[in-house]
């Protein structure tokens, strides 16, 4: 038989073995705290970005821990208002809040971000110290260089008939239909067309058609289309379109128009002029075509291609041109003409381009021509328009 001091002796090692191995230890027993990354959308007026900070289990006694932000690619003073101080949980409470107010920019750039770090708990251990404030910067100011080429404003022989200079705050809806969907339109392209402005947007007088690399309704990439379809239609005239275009692997900008009746004799019987097409890897071509429908059924295509010779379609301003008459078209960049087709070019099959047909202006991204984006390819990716002005003789 053991005696009491010995057994004393035993449990009081025991206690102390015990509570350097944690257990039995009164913090153990202390309730974990956590904070959660937030976002905010930045718009024009100030707003917050507000962090959410949860206990484990409702406080027993007072807690209290610090807090202060640090900046990451979004700076203090600049883009939002440093904060810091100490949160302290009433008995019985589980969250609180950190508001990190937000400065208002109407500005479109990249997502910023910035921390909130916790530290010095009291009464509590901290679980997760750190959290991410992202903010989302989808203003719609965007300015650009406007250098690069003009056209006239007029021509001699010529009335304008319709023009569209995107000076207004937003798109013109009288005017244009957004066209939206991801099925892939018929070229296995990647997109998702929205009619979201994240997409499609007016900033200083231009259309600004922007391509993004996301998740959304099934597709990894979103982007816009836009017609004229049953609301300006034409046949015949000089057409003159100033845009700057997006150049990097698997994209597809487009200015093009389609024939009015394509709801009742199909593609390509209703005819396509491309009046600008841009293969992403070809940064300084661009391709001008025609489209029809052949007497074996098949897709007549009578093109070329336009190339600058030193910098790219992305650097300025260029003015895309058709000049359309009864019996033929022309396609020209800066005045050049570099697509000459007569009647005769288009004498296979049924002849489509004495007929009213509409805009189309898209931003593709992939598809069966460019191919997918790559490892070197940017997002976002942007088409500006300046101006789209149809002519017609006196």
């Amino acid at each position: 038989m053991k005696s009491p001091k010995l057994l004393t002796l035993v449990v009081a090692i025991l206690t102390i073995s015990c509570s350097k191995n944690g257990v039995n230890n009164p913090k153990s027993d202390l309730p974990q705290v956590s904070i959660s990354n937030t976002t905010v959308n930045r718009g024009n007026a100030a707003t917050v970005c507000r962090f959410y900070v949860d206990l484990s289990t409702e406080a027993t006694d007072q807690v209290s821990l610090h807090y202060a932000t640090s900046d990451g690619s979004a700076k203090s003073g600049q883009d939002y208002t440093a904060q810091s101080g100490v949160l302290t949980f009433k008995t019985g409470e589980k969250e609180l809040s950190i508001d990190v107010p937000v400065k208002g920019d109407s500005l479109r750039q990249s997502v910023q971000d910035f921390t909130v770090q916790l530290s010095n708990p009291q009464n509590c251990t901290i679980d997760v110290n750190q959290a991410v404030g992202t903010i989302i910067n989808d203003g719609t100011y965007l300015p650009t260089d406007t250098t690069g080429y003009e056209s006239p404003a007029s021509y001699s022989g010529y009335h304008l008939v319709w023009s569209d200079e995107f000076n207004e705050k937003q798109l013109n809806q009288n005017e244009w239909n957004y066209e939206t969907g991801g099925n892939g339109w018929g070229n296995n392209e990647l997109e998702y067309y929205t009619s979201r402005p994240q997409n499609v947007f007016l900033s200083s007088g231009n259309l600004i058609i922007e391509a993004r690399k996301e998740n959304y309704s099934g597709n990894y990439y979103t982007s816009a289309r836009i017609t004229t379809q049953g609301k300006e239609e034409f046949t015949y005239g000089r057409i003159d379109i100033r845009a700057k275009l997006p150049v990097a692997a698997g994209m597809w900008p487009a200015l093009w128009m389609l024939g009015s009746n394509i709801s009742t004799v199909g593609w390509p019987e209703c005819g396509e002029t491309d009046i600008m097409e841009l293969i992403g890897k070809n940064a300084k071509q661009v391709i001008g075509s025609l489209h029809w429908k052949k007497s074996d059924g098949t897709e007549g295509t009578f093109n070329n291609s336009y190339s600058l010779t030193s910098e790219d379609f992305s650097q300025h301003f260029h003015v895309f041109s058709l000049l359309w008459s009864k019996d033929s078209l022309q396609i020209s960049v800066d005045s050049v003409t570099y697509v000459k087709a007569s009647r005769q070019d288009i004498s296979n099959g049924i002849y489509p381009f004495d007929k009213p047909s509409f805009f189309i202006f898209n931003v593709a991204v992939g598809g069966n021509w460019p191919g997918p984006p790559d490892e070197s390819t940017q997002f976002p990716q942007r088409m500006f328009v300046d101006y789209v002005r149809v002519f017609q003789k006196n």
